[in-house]
């Protein structure tokens, strides 16, 4: 009921644009920030900056991909967007990573908009078109696998940039954002091109119109779509989580304040070496089945962390290597499980709108992210943990005990969502072949 099996080089080659789409992300959540705050504009200025571009950035992700699900091209449905995102792209990194100085509020935020209108266009676009490269359970997963783990080998690069800088040149803050934003402007067409010209697009089947209460009623009552979505929710505030006190839990309690970045390396290239075995076990076992075990393992090695004494630098990267090979496998595969859920609305709506499932996976991820700032910060204070004060250690232990245990209990709700998922193999093949038939009818009356 699916095309022919894809080849590796075909997959790769759709999956390399994710190479500067995390190569663009990290740094506006890491290094960008700060690096505005000390310009002059203020830490106050910038996060509200930052915050009403997030906020704009969630209100277009759905008009974004409902627009998307409805423009049909002799090129498809998802390239043209793909190719428009990136001089919007290139135009708006350039400004934000190598602003002429000096700089303005005002600035900052129209060129901050842009970027992640241009950012929103290029990613559900990417996602979309994976899910409509192929019918089959098992390419899904391989496709959005190969996606992840170009998405990790970008942040990767992205993350060497300054320490390679730093060892060639003195180099401040301005020169290696400046060196981040050049890998982006360079490597973002050179991908793009090679993925849109030599991966076509399937043909898009026949469509229905479908109203706004209509559409609505299907969404509300897919239950699949909902346990997708909660699942995504809380496996990006688990990483939320564990993400903002990083720097806290490495410097303060774990006592490694120069090797923080050291040991975030280690775990992201952890977690690329795990991306081919989770794609492996989830064409022996399944998808969802994949994900419990992946979420299983990360609520084990977590705990570990409370045996790790202070300063033991290499007890810190095992178990935190540990931990980053679980953190590939939940994104990839709950965006391989909704391309499968979208065959459900197919099948119901007579539409295949993959841009706008696509585009409430990102917002729900957003939220989670969003979420878990708003809800550990607060919990720093009330705990009494200060970065610039000497901590106790009933301070200390209840960061601990935060980073350890708040993501689990976001962690086991996810694995109580996807248990038992009626969406199997089987079960996507059914609804395959349904599709099928019902678009031989369609091409029957036409």
């Amino acid at each position: 009921m699916s095309d022919s099996k894809l080849n590796r080089q075909r997959i790769i080659a759709f999956a390399l644009p994710a190479i500067p789409i995390s190569a663009l992300g990290l740094p506006l959540v890491v290094y960008v920030p700060p690096f505005y705050s000390e310009l002059g504009l203020g830490l106050s200025v910038v996060g509200n900056i930052f915050a009403l571009a997030r906020l704009w950035d969630i209100i277009t992700d759905p008009i974004l991909g409902t627009v998307s699900d409805r423009w049909t091209t002799r090129i498809g449905r998802r390239r043209p967007w793909i190719i428009l995102s990136v001089p919007l792209l290139m135009a708006s990194a350039y400004a934000i990573f190598l602003p002429t100085q000096p700089v303005s509020a005002p600035y900052l935020l129209v060129w901050l908009i842009l970027l992640y209108v241009g950012y929103t266009m290029l990613s559900i676009s990417h996602m979309s078109w994976g899910a409509e490269l192929s019918d089959d359970y098992h390419d899904r997963a391989r496709v959005q696998g190969w996606r992840e783990f170009s998405l990790i080998f970008g942040m990767l690069a992205v993350l060497a940039i300054p320490a390679i800088v730093q060892q060639t040149q003195d180099a401040n803050s301005m020169v290696q954002l400046g060196a981040m934003g050049w890998f982006v402007v360079v490597t973002l067409p050179i991908t793009v091109a090679v993925s849109v010209w030599t991966v076509p697009e399937r043909p898009t089947p026949p469509q229905s119109g479908i109203g706004f209460v209509k559409s609505a009623k299907i969404l509300a009552r897919n239950h699949l779509l909902q346990r997708v979505l909660g699942a995504n929710f809380l496996t990006g505030l688990a990483p939320g989580v564990t993400g903002s006190i990083y720097i806290f839990f490495i410097s303060d309690v774990m006592a490694l304040p120069d090797w923080s970045s050291a040991i975030l390396l280690m775990y992201f290239l952890a977690s690329l070496i795990g991306v081919p075995g989770w794609i492996w076990l989830s064409c022996r076992i399944g998808k969802h089945q994949t994900f419990i075990v992946a979420m299983v393992w990360m609520c084990f090695v977590l705990p570990l962390l409370l045996w790790v004494p202070p300063g033991n630098l290499g007890l810190n990267i095992l178990v935190n290597a540990l931990y980053g090979v679980s953190t590939a496998a939940s994104p990839f595969l709950l965006r391989s499980i909704l391309a499968d859920v979208t065959d459900w609305d197919n099948l119901q709506s007579g539409s295949q709108r993959t841009g706008l499932y696509y585009s409430l996976l990102m917002m729900s991820n957003k939220f989670g992210y969003a979420l878990a700032v708003g809800v550990v910060y607060p919990v720093l204070d009330w705990i009494g943990y200060s970065p610039e004060v000497e901590n106790t250690a009933e301070t200390l232990l209840g960061l601990k005990h935060l980073f350890v245990f708040a993501p689990i209990l976001a962690i086991l709700p996810a694995v109580a969502l996807l248990w038992r998922f009626p969406l199997n193999v089987q079960a996507q093949q059914a609804l395959r072949r349904q599709l099928v038939e019902r678009d031989v009818l369609r091409k029957g009356n036409s």
